[in-house]
């Protein structure tokens, strides 16, 4: 698959999301919508009404990343509402496959994200209800922090468990990802790219997401997975 860039409205203006979320309608695949309820990570972020008006003002499909304490009792209302991307975390799940699958069955995507220190192999056997595998590549709950490099061989790990079973899931990584870090990245196995910062911060948000793509594809063409 293609790299994808997910830039992170978690750096935008806060005021102004719809009108950010225009900047790169030309450029991304994705909006990333970090949604934190202070409790699972320590900031609180968005929520469903929120998502519910980016989806009417947003021409890219919404990527929404759950960091809150009960994704089982909310997760599925953000794929009903229309993301077309819906991640829960490991860590907070208390009962994944079923939470997974109702994701799905409204019509998103259903991701799987995995903290710093969370082990992939434990999942390997759930894999097949799985979309999207998110490994986060700094702690959770605040944008800006620096690339965490000690992820990157559990990005390759990830990488492997999913091409030993021939599955169809994308790898996303999340934090830290930039001009510096992306093809790191892309060479031990990420396919989707969320980045904050590195587009938001910059003068230009769309052509940052060009210059994160371009640096992805070609890292990707060199990579051996």
């Amino acid at each position: 698959m293609a790299p994808q860039i997910a830039p992170s409205i978690l750096s935008a203006d806060f005021a102004r999301l719809a009108d950010e979320i225009a900047r790169i309608a030309d450029s991304a695949d994705w909006v990333h919508v970090d949604v934190m309820d202070n409790h699972f990570v320590p900031n609180l972020t968005l929520g469903l009404p929120v998502v519910q008006a980016l989806l009417e003002h947003s021409a890219l499909p919404l990527d929404c990343h759950l960091m809150i304490e009960d994704p089982d009792r909310w997760a599925p209302e953000y794929a009903e509402a229309g993301a077309k991307s819906v991640t829960i975390h490991a860590e907070a799940a208390k009962a994944p496959i079923r939470t997974l699958r109702a994701i799905r069955a409204a019509g998103a995507r259903a991701g799987l994200g995995v903290n710093p220190a969370t082990p992939v192999e434990g999942f390997e056997d759930i894999l097949g209800e799985i979309d999207m595998l998110l490994l986060m590549t700094v702690e959770p709950g605040f944008g800006g922090q620096k690339f965490l490099d000690v992820v990157l061989p559990k990005v390759r790990r990830a990488r492997e468990l999913i091409k030993g079973r021939d599955l169809p899931v994308w790898l996303q990584v999340d934090g830290g990802v930039s001009t510096e870090t992306i093809e790191r990245c892309a060479e031990a196995g990420a396919d989707v790219f969320v980045a904050g910062n590195a587009v938001y911060g910059a003068d230009d948000p769309a052509e940052a997401v060009r210059r994160l793509r371009a640096q992805a594809e070609e890292a990707t063409t060199k990579a051996d997975w």
